[in-house]
């Protein structure tokens, strides 16, 4: 398989110089920052300003990102766009609960992923790793011991392995192909312990990865829906009126000829409100309604003599079959009617739709 970072097979790239992080000025944070209180006790004061301490902080961390990737982060898109398997996403502790979730958004835009822990590949989880995947590997310090003790496998197996790392020296960037700088001057955590603005810079790292490659896949708003779809966008570009329209004996319809009596006990038997008037191929000539049957009465119309040529409304609105659903949606709000007779492609009836099919699809 030819190499998509360019470098001869077995051979490492050569470590990364280590890049000194400029360190985030808090101070217009810190020095308001309220005294602690004694143990225990509750200050709103000091929480909100720890609060805008934290934004602060991870703000400026993000900022620091930016002015910092380049030729790197550009080749592991391209490692990614080139793999022939799939982006394998490995990290732990809070670096692993990140990874899962590039892990998922990298595989609802285009580029397939899964995560693995690392202490489970160490236990038969690395045969889902397999010759020709990209390893994207987190870890903040760079010397995660589950991760380092599983480094050698993921050599033998002649993965791309790119690192996300804050330590340019370490043990992890050491063993990978590609090293992208996600290294933060200080965490948001007042005790500068707890993963905090290391997090937020390594989640904000996975998006910009994800958007870069789904740009490079040309990857659009179609793509997007039939990876999700049971969300809104899914059902608006997926769902079509043939999947939800009545079909068979559930379609209202009858013929020019029939009396106006049998006309309402169509309508009364399919629950519609309305009924097709068909020609003997079934295509139809118009439609009858219960307003129509309203404004019949109030005319004071000799009801036992029509029948339904001469109540009909000629011309009636239609749609394909093979309409999306949301165009059926938009067409009765624009005619201010809730239901449409649905024709193939030949002009025949073959359904029904109703305001309150869409809305149990939720289509609307």
């Amino acid at each position: 398989m030819p190499d998509p970072i360019g470098r001869p097979p077995g051979r490492l790239a050569p470590p990364a110089p280590r890049r000194a992080v400029s360190t985030p000025t808090t101070a217009s944070a810190d020095a308001l920052l309220p005294p602690p209180g004694r143990p225990g006790a509750f200050s709103v004061e000091r929480v909100v300003a720890l609060a805008a301490r934290t934004l602060e902080i991870e703000a400026r961390a993000l900022q620091g990102l930016q002015a910092r990737q380049g030729e790197a982060f550009a080749r592991a898109v391209q490692a990614m766009l080139q793999c022939q398997g799939r982006t394998v996403v490995m990290g732990m502790g809070k670096s692993g609960h990140v990874g899962r979730k590039i892990a998922a958004t990298l595989s609802s835009t285009g580029t397939p992923a899964l995560f693995v822990h690392p202490a489970e590949a160490l236990h038969g989880d690395l045969g889902m790793v397999a010759p020709g995947d990209v390893v994207l590997a987190l870890s903040n310090s760079g010397e995660s011991d589950e991760l380092a003790a599983v480094l050698p496998a993921l050599r033998r197996l002649g993965v791309v392995l790119v690192a996300m790392t804050g330590q340019a020296g370490s043990t992890l960037a050491r063993h990978a192909d590609i090293v992208v700088d996600s290294g933060v001057a200080q965490e948001a955590c007042p005790l500068n312990l707890a993963p905090t603005a290391s997090t937020t810079a390594q989640m904000a790292l996975g998006d910009a990865l994800a958007v870069a490659l789904l740009d490079a896949r040309g990857f659009g708003e179609h793509d997007f829906a039939r990876s999700h779809p049971g969300g809104s966008l899914g059902r608006r570009l997926l769902v079509h009126v043939r999947d939800l329209m009545r079909t068979g004996v559930a379609v209202p319809a009858v013929t020019p000829e029939t009396a106006l009596p049998q006309v309402l006990r169509e309508m009364s038997a399919k629950g519609l409100g309305f009924t097709a008037v068909v020609d003997a191929q079934r295509r139809p000539l118009g439609i009858f309604t219960d307003g129509d049957l309203r404004r019949l009465i109030e005319r004071g119309a000799e009801l036992l003599a029509l029948d339904a040529a001469a109540v009909m409304r000629a011309q009636p609105r239609v749609v394909r079959d093979d309409a999306l659903a949301v165009d059926a949606a938009g067409l009765m709000e624009q005619h201010r009617i809730t239901s449409l007779i649905v024709v193939d492609a030949g002009g025949v009836l073959v359904g029904a739709l109703n305001s309150n099919d869409l809305m149990r699809a939720k289509v609307i």
